[in-house]
């Protein structure tokens, strides 16, 4: 079994900034992909970044210029740096991990950004 605990969400004002972190740990094994989701009340659940074990990045286009996702793989963290916030960016946000067969996701984060 696998557990991933999410940290650093809350509320901020829009142009500001947070960064999420996650941290796995259990029965990892590797090469494993980690990402951030969002899920707003009544949409659907999206993908905001990944990565991979090579480092290799995917962002959905409403976060390109404005938030980076990276990894720690000694402590099996993954991070979200979010910049430039905006409103619409407000969600729960989600971390994910997949191993061969195997997918997880935390218990999610909320980021508010409001005045």
């Amino acid at each position: 079994q696998v557990q991933l605990v999410e940290s650093g969400g809350g509320l901020v004002q829009p142009g500001g900034s947070l960064r999420l972190s996650c941290a796995a740990s259990g029965s990892i094994f590797t090469p494993y992909t980690m990402g951030w989701y969002r899920q707003a009340p009544g949409k659907q659940r999206d993908m905001v970044a990944t990565i991979t074990s090579g480092e290799s990045t995917n962002y959905a286009d409403s976060v390109k210029g404005r938030f980076t996702i990276s990894r720690d793989n000694a402590k099996n963290t993954v991070y979200l740096q979010m910049n430039s916030l905006k409103p619409e960016d407000t969600a729960v946000y989600y971390c994910n991990i997949r191993f061969w067969k195997n997918n997880y996701w935390g218990q999610g984060t909320q980021v508010t950004v409001s005045s």
